[in-house]
């Protein structure tokens, strides 16, 4: 069992500091798409900020309620499996009672800044052994206060360029759902 956590808050702005980034519907939308098409059970946004709670709210009474439902209704499979969290913890807990037993949870990051970190094949290997929630960041990558809740931090993904890794996060998410879950 697979979910998917899009950390707002704790992440790191473009000087390194601990900020808490905005919510944008392009990112839960689509990130909830890839999330559905690879079988995640759950897409979480994560930010302590109660307007974005909101706005997640107002998302998915969009596509589940409102005129999304009625123009795309096949839309609203996605967007169900996404839900608001106030903390990393809160995700990770919720996950834990949807999988019936805590979750292993893989951080992601284009710079892992010293940590250790687990190859894609490797990951792919013992992913059906227990539920995982994998963990992205927003702004310029979750901070390390978020890393080190996590047991483990995958690999980053490799572009062709040496100065420049810095995709946006619903491109790393499909990347890294495709590595992890795509069929081979």
């Amino acid at each position: 069992m697979i979910g998917l956590a899009l950390v707002h808050h704790p992440v790191r702005d473009g000087k390194g500091d601990t900020i808490a980034s905005a919510l944008t519907n392009i990112d839960v939308h689509d990130i909830a798409r890839t999330t559905r098409t690879f079988g995640g059970e759950r897409l979480y946004a994560v930010t302590p900020i109660s307007a974005q709670q909101e706005l997640v709210h107002r998302i998915r009474g969009h596509w589940l309620d409102g005129a999304g439902k009625e123009r795309i209704p096949a839309r609203a499979k996605a967007i169900e499996r996404v839900f608001p969290a106030a903390s990393l913890d809160e995700a990770i807990e919720d996950f834990g009672r949807l999988a019936g037993r805590a979750p292993r949870v893989w951080a992601t990051a284009a710079n892992p800044r010293g940590h250790e970190t687990i190859a894609f094949a490797e990951a792919r290997a013992v992913l059906a052994a227990e539920p995982t929630l994998l963990v992205f960041g927003t702004a310029h990558g979750l901070a390390d206060e978020a890393i080190d809740r996590c047991s483990g931090l995958l690999a980053p993904i490799d572009g062709l360029s040496d100065e420049f890794n810095h995709l946006s996060v619903r491109s790393a998410v499909a990347i890294i759902l495709d590595r992890l879950l795509g069929p081979r």
